[in-house]
Formats: C-alpha cells, structure tokens, sequence
C-alpha cells in the first residue's frame, strides 16, 4: 500500500475571538445572537471548519458557561478568557496560547460577528499559507479586513502587540508591508453585527 504523501505544509488553525458581551446590544453576547434558528458561534466556527482550518479554537467570555450549555462546540476547542471585557487583544493572546502545541503552522483569525464572511474567504487564506504567505488579509475592494492570517512564527510578537480594542491592528501596521493581500470581496461581505440596528442582517 503506497503511503499517502504528507503535505509540505503544517495545518492552518482556526481561531474564533467570540467573548465580546455586546455593550451596544444591550449586553446581549454576540456569540449567542441567533443565527439560521442557532447560536452565531456555531456558525462563525463552521465556517472556519468549512474553510480548511484544523484545529478550530474558539475564544469565549462574556456569558461563557451559557455558550457551552446553548451552542453545540463539541468538535472545537474552547478558551475563556476572563478577562474579556478589557477588549479584543486579550482574547487574541488567550487564543494564540491555546494554539501551543497543536502543531499547526498559520492561524486564520475571524471575529463571530462577521457573519457575512464564509468559508471561501476563509478558503483562500489556508490557500495564500500554501502557497507560502505567513502574514495574509483579507480585502474587500482593495480595503483591509477579515480574516487575517499569522504564521506561527509570528504568535508571540503578535500577542505581544494586542491590546485592548485593537487586537492585532498594531501588528498589521507595522508590517504592512509583508501582508499578503486576498481579494475576498467577491465572496464575502465583511460587515459586523455591532448595533440592534445591524440585527436585521441575522435574519
């Protein structure tokens, strides 16, 4: 029996920042917002699966112990971080922390309230690893967004820069220009679910 050659790559993790408690909803956490009759963390997590992303680590806070009882994670890896309310940079280092030891050699990084984003945009950030990027973003119309993707090399130093609000933004600017840019805005939309305003997009 011929063995299956293995491929030139490690795995692209998966990395879903959900803690955020949805101050401008009410308090109503983003991760349980429904979603095509679930909970939207299960949807941003398939969507990470779907894309390519082995393992899939999902970063929880607000309302964690209510998001592991509501949502179906059994086949994801869950990280709290208690301190979430202190912004998105503390859960970008919980999360790249619960990557340790996975083995895996990129991380696509998408938010849970970005619903508009599927799994072929995720799908060409696994492909821009392969093909040899380790710092790659997605684009929509030539503009900066989600999913971004850090090769390994790159966890510490990013965690390093993620403070409050602004998750890797310091990061990506200071090396902007290494970033792989991925045109994603012909699959993909790259709105976020902010305000009650924005709840009609859940629909």
């Amino acid at each position: 029996m011929t063995p299956t050659p293995a491929s030139p790559h490690p795995s692209t993790a998966g990395l879903l920042l959900a803690a955020g408690g949805g101050r401008r909803l009410g308090g109503r956490p983003k991760a349980l917002l429904p979603f095509q009759g679930r909970p939207l963390v299960e949807h941003a997590a398939r969507t990470l699966r779907e894309g390519g992303c082995d393992p899939v680590h999902i970063v929880l806070g607000a309302a964690a112990d209510e998001v592991h009882d509501t949502a179906d994670l059994a086949v994801y890896a869950t990280a709290v971080n208690p301190d979430w309310a202190h912004g998105m940079g503390s859960s970008l280092r919980v999360g790249l922390a619960s990557l340790a030891g996975t083995g895996a050699g990129a991380v696509v990084v998408c938010l849970v309230d970005q619903p508009g984003i599927g799994a072929v945009a995720v799908a060409r950030l696994v492909a821009a690893y392969e093909q040899g990027a380790d710092l790659a973003a997605a684009t929509y119309g030539g503009r900066r967004g989600h999913p971004v993707l850090f090769g390994a090399d790159r966890w510490a130093d990013v965690a390093a820069s993620a403070e409050g609000d602004r998750g890797a933004r310091a990061y990506l600017k200071a090396h902007e220009g290494e970033i792989t840019l991925v045109e994603c805005g012909d699959v993909a939309e790259a709105y976020d679910i902010d305000t009650p305003a924005d709840l009609q997009r859940l629909r």
